[in-house]
């Protein structure tokens, strides 16, 4: 009774007794092995007032995420549950459920990652930033122009400072320039596709065309070191101001040369024995990937025919590509979110509208369960007579 009576009087509670209530409700939802409803679990997020709240939080996400009712979380519920995290100091908890969306159900929109990125942007953590934007890019969600300028912006300033990745880094990170990029065709565009296409070449030479496409909206089809090069030979056949960054190319010469280096070791350490090595590298690549290596030298002569040719065009621009991405941002980040602001408030009211509808079924369900139960009430009442 007590339960029923906060659950119909929940706006004269204060949030954190609330979220308690709600807590009970859904506790005792599951041990019957019932399911919660979507708007109970939107009411609980909506209402977190503190830091423990937020691991709260995420236990009913988790359990909503493997109940019945799944596929019903609200758009407005994961929005909610960013902003709430990044308010009450939870932000690497809005991390986890992003990048462990399968499990949480946390599939946010373009404005919502802008949110959590951004917030990284403001503190400096450059790296994190990029852990959000290959989020971005798996659920290929480039659409915004706001996205594109801070996603190219945090991956600029993370890789001006020089880290040290993995292939997996490498792969993700080519992934996110390369399909960020695609979005835009201008200067800083054809850079981060020029990038983008050579991390993802240095993963294909090493470890075969699978290893790129695995799990990521790419093409399965061999020759990304092809791609960036014909990035190259673009830019140097259009009559415009577009230019390559010269941080850029020394970024994909220093690829080129690594991968050269790692051929000849390759080459000697099979002729010095190392067959069992080999034989494990072999498990991972077929002929086609084999065939893609052997161009590797043509790869590399072509490239340094481009290079030269874009220098002489005057198409090689000095500044770095981070100056590039900041420059960009600086110019056309203000007036995209402006946009995108007019578009959140109306995503809002569409939100508010159908929150209401919502609430008046629920109510309606209610009162009709109230009034099974009186007729069930009356009928034993009946028989006992």
């Amino acid at each position: 009774a007590p339960v029923v009576y906060y659950v119909k009087h929940f706006n004269s509670l204060p949030a954190v007794v609330f979220t308690a209530v709600l807590a009970n409700i859904m506790d005792r939802t599951y041990d019957r092995n019932l399911p919660v409803s979507s708007l109970t679990v939107s009411r609980f997020v909506d209402n977190i007032s503190s830091r423990e709240e937020i691991d709260q939080a995420e236990y009913y996400l988790y359990k909503f995420r493997h109940s019945p009712n799944c596929w019903y979380l609200r758009d407005w519920t994961v929005h909610s549950w960013i902003r709430q995290c990044l308010k009450y100091d939870g932000r690497e908890k809005a991390l986890h459920t992003v990048k462990n969306k399968v499990q949480y159900g946390i599939f946010p929109d373009d404005f919502t990652f802008n949110l959590l990125i951004d917030s990284y942007i403001k503190d400096g953590d450059f790296k994190s930033a990029c852990s959000v934007v290959e989020e971005v890019m798996l659920q290929e969600a480039f659409d915004l122009p706001s996205t594109q300028i801070l996603s190219l912006y945090a991956l600029g300033s993370y890789l001006a400072t020089r880290p040290q990745l993995t292939v997996s880094e490498e792969r993700a990170l080519g992934a996110s320039l390369l399909i960020c990029g695609l979005m835009k065709d201008d200067t800083v565009g054809l850079n981060a596709q020029l990038l983008g296409n050579a991390l993802l070449g240095k993963v294909e030479m090493l470890n075969g065309i699978h290893a790129v496409f695995k799990g990521m909206p790419l093409l399965w089809t061999h020759g990304y070191l092809g791609r960036a090069l014909a990035v190259m030979e673009q830019v140097a056949a259009e009559p415009g101001d577009v230019k390559l960054s010269k941080d850029i190319l020394d970024y994909v010469s220093n690829i080129l040369q690594e991968l050269s280096s790692t051929a000849d070791t390759d080459s000697s350490g099979d002729e010095s024995g190392g067959e069992e090595e080999a034989d494990k590298k072999q498990e991972t690549v077929d002929e086609e990937d084999e065939a893609e290596r052997a161009k590797l030298p043509q790869y590399v002569s072509r490239f340094k025919e481009l290079s030269s040719q874009l220098e002489s065009l005057g198409k090689v621009d000095t500044a770095s590509f981070q100056t590039l991405v900041t420059s960009l941002a600086q110019q056309n980040l203000e007036a995209s979110e402006k946009l995108d602001i007019e578009q959140y408030e109306s995503r809002v009211q569409a939100w508010e509208s159908e929150k209401r509808q919502l609430i008046l079924r629920e109510k309606e369900m209610k009162e009709k369960a109230e009034e099974e139960k009186r007729e069930r009430l009356a009928a034993k009442a009946a028989a006992k007579r």
